[in-house]
């Protein structure tokens, strides 16, 4: 059984992936700012963190519970995001640094924390968006949100060539509409094809098994974009 790290486990597609997980018996570290979600699940294969991504001592802080009880971690799945969705000259630059800390600084600073414990064929799975793809379609309000999925993007392939003789793989999925709160708040009204558990089902499989095949690779995993 694997050892894996999941953020943003509050809402969405992080909360079933984390039940999908721990179901078949894998060891999950569920990180979130509202724990309360996982926490009333009382499922003995999760351990749920409250985690201000953006914080250093809360980073610390999973540090300390992977050394403490895990050893090594075998899969990490940025999940969090933060979306503003605004016409962009009303954007603030407080808002859209703040997307940016979520959607980049934070993966990579967790990331940062995790090598030391990332295990020899090891898989750092990174949710972006089709928003963050060069050539896709692009939406009004979004600039800050698909821009910062665009940056997490190639951070990715950086680090999965900086550590190919560590075996760690890195990879990218590349989201398009999934019926989530986040969508909501991009698209009011509109209905996506796919469900959170859908899309958990999809990322859970390629968490386990894609890093055999990829290492510095964006998938494309859309049915649609609005």
């Amino acid at each position: 059984m694997k050892n894996i790290i999941i953020t943003g486990t509050s809402r969405g597609i992080g909360y079933e992936l984390a039940q999908l997980f721990a179901n078949e018996g894998h060891h999950v570290l569920a990180i979130s700012r509202n724990s309360k979600p996982m926490l009333d699940l009382q499922h003995k294969n999760i351990h749920a963190l409250s985690v201000d991504l953006l914080k250093a001592e809360d980073l610390n802080s999973v540090s300390a519970y992977i050394q403490k009880n895990w050893k090594q971690v075998d899969i990490l799945i940025h999940n969090a995001g933060k979306l503003v969705n605004k016409p962009f000259e009303e954007i603030s630059s407080e808002e859209f640094l703040s997307v940016y800390q979520v959607n980049v600084l934070a993966v990579a600073e967790l990331t940062k924390k995790m090598i030391p414990f990332l295990a020899e064929n090891s898989h750092v799975v990174t949710i972006s968006s089709m928003g963050g793809i060069q050539g896709s379609m692009k939406f009004p309000g979004l600039a800050a949100y698909s821009s910062s999925k665009g940056a997490v993007i190639t951070l990715s392939e950086l680090l999965a060539e900086e550590y190919k003789e560590q075996k760690i793989a890195f990879n990218v999925l590349a989201l398009g509409a999934v019926q989530t709160e986040m969508l909501e708040e991009a698209f009011p009204g509109y209905e996506a094809p796919v469900s959170p558990i859908q899309m958990a089902t999809y990322i859970y499989n390629f968490a386990l098994t894609g890093n055999t095949f990829y290492n510095g690779k964006v998938l494309e995993v859309s049915a649609t974009t609005p």
